[in-house]
Parts: structure tokens; sequence; C-alpha cells
């Protein structure tokens, strides 16, 4: 139990350390990062490949991806109601520490959907992809996603990286049960998932709807930031 509280602690002072990066400018431009609705261009790019890439079977991948998201979604709320770790925005001890400026989200925080719904997509699509621009890029969005998390105030560091855990596993869980269907339902049907990979090309492109997205987020921030301080 001891070990536990130093964990603990240790997790909160992390916390409110990361937590404490923050400028009007960057309170802005997080709370267009931490938004999914951010993302739709990017998620769309990556939906269309899969579309592009496999053909008939892009359907038994859009089922794999609705499952994943179904299942860290429900994993993560029975872990929170288990658990019942306060979020720092309603920790008594400090809340009054807390950057808070988007909102107090729900009152337990451990593990993240969030963090779980992100390394969970990036390991099932980055297996179907395998291409290693790929997933660094889906990678630095992760990285990027999640700390938003933590800038806006809700998850501690170790909510993400428990969440992320399950995230990976579930995306690997779910990656191996597609490729059982596969074998077993799609036999000799092509192309073969697992031996199909998306070309430089079409990495690319998704690279260039990722940073492009980044770039709109960045010019509105600027020119509400400008307007506003004049």
């Amino acid at each position: 139990m001891e070990l536990l509280q130093r964990i603990l602690e240790l997790d909160k002072n992390v916390f409110l350390f990361l937590n404490g990066f923050h400028t009007e400018f960057w309170d802005t431009m997080i709370i267009l990062i931490t938004r999914q609705e951010t993302w739709i261009p990017f998620f769309a790019s990556i939906l269309f490949y899969i579309f592009k890439n496999y053909r008939s079977k892009s359907i038994l991948i859009l089922i794999a991806i609705g499952l994943l998201i179904a299942a860290t979604d429900q994993f993560s709320n029975v872990i929170k109601d288990s658990v019942q770790r306060l979020r720092p925005t309603h920790d008594p001890a400090i809340s009054h520490l807390v950057h808070i400026f988007f909102g107090k989200g729900g009152q337990f925080g451990f593990v993240s959907a969030h963090a779980a719904n992100s390394v969970a997509i990036l390991v099932l699509t980055s297996r179907i992809f395998r291409s290693r621009s790929y997933y660094f890029l889906t990678l630095f969005w992760v990285l990027v996603f999640c700390y938003s998390r933590i800038y806006v105030g809700v998850h501690y560091p170790l909510d993400l990286i428990c969440g992320g855990l399950i995230g990976w596993f579930i995306g690997w869980a779910l990656y191996r049960l597609m490729m059982f269907v596969e074998n077993h339902f799609f036999f000799g049907r092509s192309p073969k998932i697992e031996k199909t990979v998306l070309s430089r090309k079409d990495a690319g492109m998704i690279a260039l709807v990722f940073f492009v997205s980044v770039f709109t987020v960045i010019l509105v921030v600027s020119q509400l930031y400008f307007h506003k301080v004049l």
C-alpha cells in the first residue's frame, strides 16, 4: 500500500507539472486538439484508404473498428465505476491547483477512454496498413491527443498510460480475431489483409490530410488570438 501511495503521489506531481504549462493561446489550441471532431478529416482519410485497398473486406475491418470503439468505451467505464479514482478536477486535495478551462468532466477518470480508443485505433490500423510512416504519424497524434487530456485537467498520467495499455490489448485482440475470421470465412478471396501494405503515396496523402488539419487549427486559433489581442 505504501508503494501504491508513492506512485499515486508521483502521478499527481507529474500531472500538476504538465498541467501547469498553459497560456491563453494554447488554451484555445488544446480545446480544438482534444475534440475528436477536429480529427474527422484524418479519420475519413484512413477510412478512404481502407475502402480503396481492401474492397469488400473493408466491411470486415469496419466491423472490427466498431467493436474496438465499443469495447474500449465499455471496458473503460467498467473500470471507472469499479476503481472510482477521482479526476484531478474533482479531487479536493488538488482541484484548486488544477488549470480548468474546458469543463470538469465526469467524477471518475481511471482509466481514460480517450487513451484506450486512440491507442486501440493505432494498433489495429497500423497492423492493417503495415506502414512505418503511418505508424509514426498516428503515434504522434496519439501522444498529442493524450497530452491534451492532461492539459485540460481531466486525467492523470496513469489514467492515460493504463488506458493506453488496455487499448493496445483490445486493438491487438481484435486484429487477431479479424485475421481468424478472414482466414476461415474469406479463404482465397483477395486482397489478403495481412499481406497488403499501404503504399508510400497513400501514406503520404494521409499525412497531408493530418498536417492540413493541424495547420487549419493553428490558423484559426492564431486569427482568434490576434483579434482578441487587438
